[in-house]
């Protein structure tokens, strides 16, 4: 930046200083003056009630008051009388206000004179702040004009041009972050790699997505398959392989339902087509739900609900959060042996905020996996062959964080889990 350039700037920032000063200043003055005012009227009318009681042992609010000039006979002046008249008429009261009304006014006048200054002397130390707190404004509108002022040549656009129509976002990991070797481009080259990252981000995981979709629907299609051609080469004359074919053809299409459920539901959310239908709930009252319906559902475990947390009203979608909360309760099911516990509650964190918990007597997450547990498709240890899609921690995420609320997760292997939602 040159010198003119520089002291131009100088004199902007000055000008914008000066103007917030100002402004500043006339609030500052119409809140002394408005205070002032206040105190003025106080004090005056607390000095006239304490002369009425004093004389009348009594404020009467029907009485007449008002203030009376009058000429001192003894040397040439005016005095200031207070008067107080009963309803009919009878004078009460007339005592002479002028000396406190100046003792007040130059009480209030001296508090005024002391407040400008205080303006006058923190001025500087405001100047001083209003150019901190422009500073990074000003930064920014120095690169902006900066930006503005830059003209590229006409090679320098063609470079550009090219890079953008080759780029393969795919490829960008491998052949390495653009580059045009020209000082000029820089801030072009940088936010064009911060593009490309995002770019191959976003591939990468609808890449892993779409494989993982078509590795899941595949299992359930060939046995379907496979049970469809056995019972089309033996099924026709021998009834038990009749029934056993129907029976696992009816429960790979049940479970191949529930698989495209759940990722259209994702499809939904990821695309902003599921809106939250947000009611006042209460907490204790949905956990008491799902715990009542988790003993109708599942006879294999033991639930227990101590109604000892305390509940509140959120604002929540109640179908969306009760389906997270059952993915939790499914779950724990799934990973805890038969005849165990397992425990649902609600409560308040130490920072106020309600939540929902599930805690299981189950056989724990590794600490490794626990960073994964909510990414779509994983199934932690699956070498033991655990049912399920990898898709519920997934919805029950997408559900919470449309919320604004979170997970906290604690888990030890072969202790247990315990999963809270935190609203």
């Amino acid at each position: 930046m040159s010198l003119s350039q520089k002291n131009d700037e100088q004199r902007r920032m000055t000008s914008i200083t000066r103007k917030m000063h100002w402004y500043l200043l006339r609030g500052k003055i119409a809140r002394f003056l408005g205070s002032d005012l206040l105190l003025a009227v106080l004090l005056t009318a607390g000095w006239c009630a304490s002369q009425e009681y004093a004389a009348l042992g009594k404020i009467v609010a029907e009485n007449h008051r008002a203030l009376q000039p009058v000429e001192i006979a003894a040397e040439p002046g005016v005095d200031l009388l207070y008067r107080v008249a009963s309803g009919e008429g009878t004078l009460l009261l007339a005592v002479s206000c002028l000396v406190p009304f100046i003792v007040i006014g130059v009480i209030v006048g001296g508090l005024l004179l002391l407040q400008f200054l205080g303006v006058f002397f923190s001025y500087y130390q405001e100047d001083r702040e209003i150019r901190k707190i422009l500073a990074p404004l000003n930064e920014i509108a120095l690169k902006a004009d900066e930006l503005s002022r830059l003209a590229f040549s006409e090679d320098k656009y063609q470079m550009i041009e090219d890079a953008i129509e080759n780029i393969h976002p795919e490829q960008a990991e491998a052949e390495g972050p653009l580059s045009f070797g020209d000082a000029d481009l820089v801030g072009v080259e940088a936010a064009m790699n911060n593009l490309l990252l995002r770019m191959r981000d976003t591939l990468r995981q609808q890449s892993r997505f779409v494989n993982d979709a078509s590795h899941e629907l595949r299992t359930p299609i060939a046995v379907i398959q496979g049970y469809a051609n056995m019972l089309d080469r033996w099924g026709k004359t021998d009834e038990k392989i009749l029934e056993e074919g129907i029976a696992a053809i009816k429960n790979e299409a049940d479970h191949m339902n529930y698989l495209v459920e759940q990722l259209l539901f994702l499809a939904r959310g990821d695309s902003g087509r599921t809106t939250l239908n947000r009611q006042p709930v209460r907490t204790g009252e949905l956990m008491r739900e799902i715990y009542e319906e988790s003993l109708m559902i599942d006879e294999k475990h033991r639930y227990r609900f101590p109604e000892r947390g305390e509940t509140v009203e959120v604002e929540v979608d109640p179908g969306l959060i009760k389906q997270a909360v059952r993915i939790l309760v499914d779950n724990a099911a799934k990973y805890t042996p038969e005849g165990e516990e397992i425990q649902l509650s609600y409560g308040k964190t130490g920072k106020g905020r309600p939540y929902l918990q599930v805690q299981d007597l189950g056989q724990g997450i590794n600490e490794s996996e626990l960073p994964h547990i909510f990414e779509r498709f994983f199934r932690a240890d699956e070498a033991r062959g655990s049912a399920g899609t990898g898709l519920g921690l997934s919805i029950a995420k997408w559900i919470v964080d449309k919320h604004g609320g979170h997970f906290e997760v604690l888990s030890r292997k072969d202790l247990g889990t315990r999963i809270r939602i935190v609203l």
